[in-house]
């Protein structure tokens, strides 16, 4: 009967915080704007790469256009100047800009709540030598999961990018974003675990600030 109430208490303490699945989403746009600076500060490497000057050049106003928010038009292109991601992706996929060109497609499909396309293109992305960028890839890999309820491997993706990432920022989002999944399930001892992580590893980050009150709602 207690640990029943327990469970009950940790979910309605999910739900009016606004941490349940349906709002997974939002927490992903934070994602979305990590990895637009990520590529911005290495983008040089692709555009001055010779062997991938065709495909960066197709692929910059797609990226501009996912920056403001125009979505569907990076995804497809205006049918004129723009190629659109998908279209790079498939005619350059196999050099350095097509392969982020299917990051960026699976983000911009998680945006548009396209998630099984997302995760598609997520997981057709080569995380292979970009340590910046591999982290914050599978986070979104990971919010998008959780988003087609396959919350067991949401869990587990979003561990695996807090251990990838190691730092002050991604590393305790990820943490929380598990956690919190795992207390929409009941699990309140595993999230725990989670957050006391958190707490030991990465107290000066911003989720580490207020980690208490998560520890103290599951115990």
């Amino acid at each position: 009967m207690a640990e029943n109430k327990k469970k009950a208490v940790a979910q309605e303490a999910v739900q009016e915080e606004g941490f349940i699945q349906k709002n997974l989403k939002k927490i992903g746009v934070c994602v979305a704007g990590l990895l637009v600076c990520v590529m911005a500060a290495i983008g040089a490497n692709y555009y001055f790469d010779a062997q991938n000057k065709k495909a960066a050049e197709a692929l910059y106003p797609c990226e501009q256009l996912f920056q403001k928010g125009d979505f569907e038009k990076a995804l497809n292109g205006d049918g004129q100047e723009v190629l659109g991601l998908l279209e790079v992706a498939k005619k350059f996929g196999r050099t350095k800009a097509g392969n982020v060109a299917k990051l960026y497609a699976g983000l911009a499909f998680a945006q548009t709540g396209k998630f099984e396309d997302a995760e598609k293109y997520l997981k057709d992305f080569d995380a292979k030598g970009d340590e910046m960028i591999s982290p914050a890839a599978l986070g979104a890999l990971g919010n998008v999961q959780a988003e087609l309820g396959q919350n067991d491997k949401a869990v587990e993706t979003l561990k695996k990018a807090a251990k990838k990432a190691d730092n002050n920022v991604l590393s305790p989002l990820y943490l929380v974003q598990a956690g919190e999944i795992l207390e929409a399930e009941g699990k309140a001892a595993e999230a725990l675990k989670l957050y006391e992580e958190v707490k030991a590893n990465y107290r000066g980050s911003l989720q580490g600030q207020e980690i208490e009150k998560y520890i103290q709602r599951v115990k």
